[in-house]
């Protein structure tokens, strides 16, 4: 069961977007702008158990938290759904080999997403 997501992305809109999209599976939504924050997040966060990634961000982008994430080795467990823009096909199929378990192009339709997050949680809650 879908219950705590984090998402990280520099945009606020974005932001936004990912409450209404999510509000379906009435889960917590936990807010990260770059990828050292959301390394910080999950650190402090240590119930959630699906991150909404985008690649290009200030400070840490989206393949350098992959990384991060799978050296730390503690949330391999927690997937990963790139959602990035067109035209970056190359930085998408890096992150999928590096772990990630789906990805989303900007921009995109909610069906879309729910459908990649019921794909790993079949229970939708």
């Amino acid at each position: 069961m879908l219950k705590k997501v984090l998402v990280v992305d520099d945009s606020a809109l974005i932001h936004q977007m990912y409450k209404m999209v999510l509000m379906r599976y009435k889960c917590a939504i936990v807010d990260a702008l770059d990828g050292q924050d959301g390394l910080d997040k999950l650190a402090k966060n240590t119930d959630i158990n699906l991150v909404l990634l985008d690649i290009n961000m200030p400070v840490m982008n989206g393949l350098d938290f992959i990384k991060k994430v799978k050296e730390a080795g503690t949330y391999n467990h927690i997937p990963i759904i790139i959602v990035s823009t067109e035209g970056k096909e190359e930085d998408t199929m890096k992150a999928l080999s590096l772990g990630a378990k789906g990805y989303v192009k900007k921009p995109f339709q909610p069906s879309d997403l729910h459908g990649l997050i019921e794909k790993l949680y079949p229970e939708k809650g």
